[in-house]
């Protein structure tokens, strides 16, 4: 991509700049607009002004020193310093899930309304990134509409993310579609304008109302939630048949019905958007009485945590029916490589459920240690995957970091109590191993 492309005067604000606002943020600058970001965490709004991201993600370090040196992209806790400035203001704050409920916690999203509403004077595009249940921003444009004084001068569009983590950068500067959330052409022609780059390089686009742009985000992580328990509950039939779970989604994913994303038999489904996007869309849908959509969406999120269970059975197994006294290793604290996310990190649960058991669980993590001791300060924390698997009885591979396939299986053997792994993620080479004298087990492989 050509650096500093700008393809009109819009400027730009971004709201909330953790994961998404910070991709958001950087990206919008690469595509070549000044950008603002508002940030009500005074230690985040320092690295952020330091050009650092607020958490781990490849790229994104980079990218943000690059703008925030070139003077277009700066960031700020005042709103009085956006309200007029921008043309289009991005809303990026977090939707997480409702302490006691399914439902999502649309405190952040009213808060920005909050401060930003009474501080609008002139017409602007005010641009919803954040993960909504569906209805929402028909709620968000009457507020603003009665609380600004532009009043109806703000309009209100939808413009859903579909960013992964650790891949966050290049999903945002390179994005595998677009979906425009519009009520009329004037709002359609400003997210043209601001997509300009990624549209010019072919990325395909879907104009809608804000129903349906509200609905896309929702119902894409209840469908790959969805595609993710399903082959976990093949693992299971897999386990009890001896079939070969891998092989059984290799053959699967040759179908272009299904396809191979998504089909990786493993610890399940984690981290901060699936699990709480999931169960927001289930109380949503409860909200509006198709009942049936929960009664099979709750099932996938069952299987998701039996699959934790699972594993701590197989753990136990493993173990010889011993948990005190048992020295177990945990390779993995993320809930995925690529980041050090461990909002409800399979890795972390099952460590913490086999420490509650009475094993002595250390864990290390390329990227994640910091947030995980936060998370579980009980459990035992190691400097290298080496030292972690000091005098174990079992190791236990639950993050697919490349660092732990690259693992030489001879070496570790020297300092293993005993040479017993249990690859969760099925990504080891179990003939390198078995060659190396370790007992080898993937739950759904023979």
């Amino acid at each position: 991509m050509t650096e500093g492309t700008p393809t009109g005067s819009l400027r730009i604000a971004v709201i909330g700049t953790n994961y998404l606002g910070a991709n958001t943020a950087a990206g919008m600058a690469e595509f070549g607009f000044d950008v603002i970001g508002v940030e009500i965490d005074e230690h985040r709004l320092k690295l952020l002004n330091d050009g650092k991201a607020p958490l781990y993600e490849p790229g994104l370090d980079p990218l943000l020193k690059k703008h925030v040196d070139s003077g277009r992209l700066r960031f700020t806790k005042d709103y009085r310093e956006i309200a007029d400035w921008a043309d289009v203001h991005f809303i990026c704050v977090g939707t997480p899930q409702t302490e006691g409920s399914d439902a999502a916690d649309l405190a952040q999203v009213n808060s920005v309304v909050d401060m930003l509403a009474p501080l609008l004077t002139r017409p602007t595009l005010v641009v919803g990134r954040s993960t909504v249940p569906v209805g929402t921003s028909k709620l968000v444009e009457q507020r603003f509409h009665a609380e600004s004084p532009a009043g109806a001068g703000v309009e209100i569009a939808w413009q859903p993310e579909f960013l992964r983590e650790a891949h966050g950068v290049d999903d945002t500067l390179h994005p595998d579609r677009l979906v425009f959330g519009v009520q009329t052409p004037e709002a359609e022609a400003t997210l043209r304008q601001v997509f300009a780059t990624p549209l010019a390089e072919g990325t395909p686009v879907v104009v809608c109302n804000l129903p349906t742009a509200e609905l896309v985000k929702g119902g894409a992580n209840a469908f790959l939630a969805t595609k993710i328990s399903f082959i976990n509950a093949l693992s299971e039939m897999a386990d009890a048949t001896g079939a070969d779970v891998t092989q059984l989604a290799d053959a699967l994913g040759f179908d272009k019905r299904i396809g191979r994303g998504m089909l990786n038999a493993g610890p399940g489904y984690g981290g901060g958007c699936l699990p709480k996007d999931l169960r927001a869309f289930m109380a949503r849908a409860g909200e509006l009485g198709v009942e049936e959509v929960i009664t099979f969406l709750r099932e996938v999120d069952d299987i998701n945590y039996r699959r934790r269970a699972r594993i701590v059975d197989v753990t136990h197994e493993l173990l010889g029916a011993a948990w005190v006294g048992r020295n177990v290793t945990v390779l993995g604290a993320a809930f995925k490589a690529g980041t050090d996310d461990v909002r409800d990190s399979p890795a972390l649960d099952i460590a913490g459920r086999i420490q509650l058991h009475g094993a002595t669980v250390t864990v290390y993590d390329p990227e994640a240690m910091e947030n995980a001791r936060r998370v579980r300060p009980t459990l035992r924390y190691a400097g290298s995957a080496l030292e972690a698997c000091e005098n174990a009885h079992l190791v236990l591979h639950l993050t697919e970091w490349p660092e732990f396939r690259a693992l030489d299986p001879v070496t570790l053997k020297d300092v293993v109590d005993t040479p017993v792994i249990l690859d969760a993620r099925l990504l080891l080479d179990s003939a390198q191993w078995r060659a190396a004298g370790w007992t080898y087990r993937a739950p759904g492989k023979p």
